[in-house]
């Protein structure tokens, strides 16, 4: 299954951060895209320095928790602790489980598609670069078309 998933940093050198990421997530299927590296301004929790987002498209056998949980263990093996940090605050790295194929599904632990997704620039103009034509199963909008939208 195609998951697309966003990477997120500004901590450290953050080049080398999404490089990490990205080779740790190699090693969960077969990396069929990646996007370029965007710097953008802080969302929400404005006191903290710019990030470095990415997207990336994976190919993987696992299913959706299982991903989930693997991304989630990448960051702890980075050195993020989702519990020290204020909420949307700095961060070694973020990892986001966007898509999965174009299943729809909410459990306690995750919701897909992301439920912001579309309602982020910093997400969707890394994805629209490499999924252009990529469809939101429950907006039933291409992803370029969500980011033409918050573009207007």
């Amino acid at each position: 299954m195609t998951a697309a998933i966003a990477l997120g940093t500004n901590l450290g050198n953050r080049p080398a951060n999404l490089h990490l990421a990205l080779d740790h997530l190699a090693n969960l299927g077969t990396l069929t895209a990646i996007s370029t590296f965007h710097d953008t301004a802080p969302v929400g929790y404005l006191d903290q320095p710019h990030f470095l987002n990415a997207a990336a498209l994976l190919e993987t056998n696992l299913s959706p928790t299982a991903l989930l949980d693997a991304l989630l263990t990448i960051e702890k093996q980075m050195g993020r602790d989702r519990t020290a940090a204020p909420p949307k605050g700095p961060r070694l790295i973020d990892l986001d489980l966007l898509l999965y194929g174009n299943e729809v599904l909410q459990t306690e632990a995750l919701t897909l598609p992301h439920p912001a997704m579309h309602d982020r620039q910093f997400v969707l103009t890394p994805l629209a670069e490499i999924a252009p034509q990529m469809h939101h199963p429950t907006l039933h909008h291409t992803i370029s078309q969500l980011l033409q939208s918050l573009l207007i």
